[in-house]
């Protein structure tokens, strides 16, 4: 189906996304420039974070271009959210719109998704048999959440018998809250962890299972509660400064660790999780699980070419620069988003940051000119500890700490305007990135 999008209202950004809501305090949006005047076709793939946001972007500032977005799905989903709604302080609908809610008057939208990518000719073909042509292609599928690799697990588990996978959906998230909810009035033994592979933001796992150690203490049973971190290598952030804090706050609240344990299946009759280990397979038993599997890139950019051969060859990411965001073989393709090929990134803070780039890049090479922008790893996580209390951690490629407002705000001390940023702030600041003013 294709659609000829009308109407999306656009407002200002009174925080920035990227410091989960106070790095761009008091800044305006965007400053507007006259419209660049291009036949440019411009066709982006996916209408989440940074398709959508794209999109509204391209509208704004091209004049005559044509944009289409492609993407099946009827409901854009405010992923930071899923975490509040698995801590039971959001419902599932807290993160759930209309896709055509998002999208800029002007652009076409084929709610359908991409089947196949030729770019060597320049095309993209739809599900429905749809062949549409470009000048430009932006790539902002996300990732693929591979559950058939965990063993013995299926998602119509998540919710019964000590089972949990907010990473699933909005639904799931709620279903692994009841769970959990369950879970610490019983108590017993909890199992929370994260896979080998990159990840869209690798501290929600660390949120979790802070999270569940609080609802346990807030409801008197922590006596009765055991919880397991799950690493999958020997570390448990990719920072070591941050990985060291929260190796610190576990131990302070007894939750243990179980380094280079990777999920490979589940046994949900016996209650029991099978690992990889440098030892081999070692067996843990559970009251409650929250399964997150590997994740890579979609199968339709990996079976384009479009990925790197020497680097994440198991999951697909697309070969970028990791500056420009810019395909190495491909100059008139650009990666958004989860799907990018880089090192860190994998947040809809970073998304924020990706945007003026590819913006910068595009939009010079129609001009025949070359960009200036470059996108230096931005990563930000705001790091819950407990209801009311959180870290903003915000960090690039060197593994830097890059703190918005240094001296103000400290990235590693569990304060009240960093969980006020993560749980009132950020969906105002995505929203206003998804119409391009942040």
């Amino acid at each position: 189906m294709t659609t000829i999008l009308t109407g999306a209202a656009s407002r200002r950004g009174f925080l920035g996304l990227a410091a989960g809501g106070l790095a761009t305090l008091g800044a305006a949006a965007p400053a507007r420039t006259a419209p660049i005047r291009t036949n440019a076709r411009i066709v982006i793939l996916g209408a989440g974070a940074g398709g959508t946001a794209f999109a509204n972007r391209m509208v704004r500032r091209l004049d005559g271009a044509s944009v289409t977005i492609i993407d099946g799905r009827k409901d854009h989903w405010y992923q930071p959210g899923f975490t509040l709604i698995a801590a039971g302080l959001k419902p599932a609908g807290y993160s759930v719109t209309k896709t055509t809610d998002w999208l800029p008057r002007g652009a076409t939208l084929i709610a359908e998704h991409a089947a196949a990518i030729d770019p060597v000719g320049k095309s993209v073909t739809t599900t429905g048999g749809q062949k549409v042509a470009y000048d430009f292609l932006i790539v902002a599928t996300g990732l693929t959440l591979d559950w058939g690799a965990v063993e013995g697990f299926s998602t119509d588990m998540i919710g019964q018998n000590g089972i949990g996978a907010h990473y699933y959906g909005p639904e799931a998230a709620a279903a692994t809250f009841r769970e959990m909810d369950a879970f610490v009035s019983r108590g017993g033994q909890a199992l929370i962890g994260r896979p080998a592979t990159e990840m869209k933001c690798a501290g929600a796992p660390l949120k979790l299972a802070f999270l569940l150690e609080d609802m346990a203490t807030r409801k008197g049973n922590r006596k009765n509660v055991s919880i397991t971190y799950t690493a999958q290598n020997k570390a448990l952030f990719g920072v070591p400064i941050v990985s060291e804090k929260v190796r610190m706050l576990f131990g302070s609240r007894g939750i243990g660790v179980a380094y280079e344990h990777v999920l490979k299946s589940i046994d949900a009759g016996r209650k029991v999780a099978t690992y990889a280990t440098p030892e081999g397979d070692k067996e843990l038993g559970y009251d409650f699980i929250n399964v997150i599997p590997p994740q890579r890139a979609p199968q339709v950019v990996c079976e384009a070419g479009l990925s790197w051969a020497d680097k994440w060859v198991d999951e697909g990411w697309m070969e970028v620069d990791m500056k420009t965001l810019r395909h190495l073989r491909f100059p008139d393709i650009f990666a958004i988003g989860d799907v990018a090929g880089v090192p860190k990134g994998k947040t809809a803070a970073s998304v924020k940051w990706h945007q003026p780039v590819v913006e910068n890049h595009l939009i010079a090479q129609i001009q025949g000119k070359e960009g200036t922008e470059a996108f230096t790893g931005y990563t930000s996580c705001p790091l819950i500890t407990r209801v009311g209390r959180a870290m903003l951690i915000e960090f690039d490629y060197n593994n830097n700490l890059v703190p918005s407002f240094p001296g103000i705000i400290p990235p590693l001390e569990e304060l009240w305007i960093s969980w006020l940023m993560k749980e009132v702030a950020l969906k105002a600041t995505y929203n206003a990135m998804l119409r391009g003013d942040a």
